[in-house]
């Protein structure tokens, strides 16, 4: 699996930061649930364990997707776009994927002429995180 960890490792185009966006999806639903950024560290760890990884800009440290909330990805695709330089991850999302507590990160849309939140929290941040 090595000589294809480094084929995929080669094939992104990380930006000057050293980084890649990274498009989590639902790999039953289709569902797109969020977006974060990825290097080559994450990238790696990601496919040699099954379970998500993404780097966290804010902290300048892997963010093991889960880690405090308990609602972890598990990788089931890895999948690079034509470009090189976004990658798609297919996942089981065990329970939501965003900080808010929704299923989706993508939860505002526009209605009626206002930005209005689609989707409803599932889950309260304060049990999620313990804040």
């Amino acid at each position: 699996m090595t000589d294809g960890v480094d084929a995929l490792v080669n094939a992104i185009a990380f930006n000057s930061d050293g980084l890649v966006p990274a498009i989590a999806q639902d790999h039953a639903s289709g569902e797109v649930l969020m977006m974060a950024w990825m290097n080559e560290q994450v990238v790696r760890e990601t496919l040699e364990t099954g379970q998500v990884v993404y780097w966290s800009r804010s902290r300048g440290k892997p963010w093991r997707k889960g880690e405090s909330s308990g609602q972890v990805q598990t990788l089931k695709d890895m999948r690079l776009d034509c470009d090189g330089d976004t990658l798609l991850l297919e996942v089981a999302q065990k329970g939501v994927a965003c900080h808010t507590g929704r299923r989706s990160c993508f939860h505002y849309a526009l209605r009626d002429g206002a930005l209005t939140a689609i989707l409803p929290v599932e889950e309260s941040p304060e049990t999620l995180y313990g804040k």
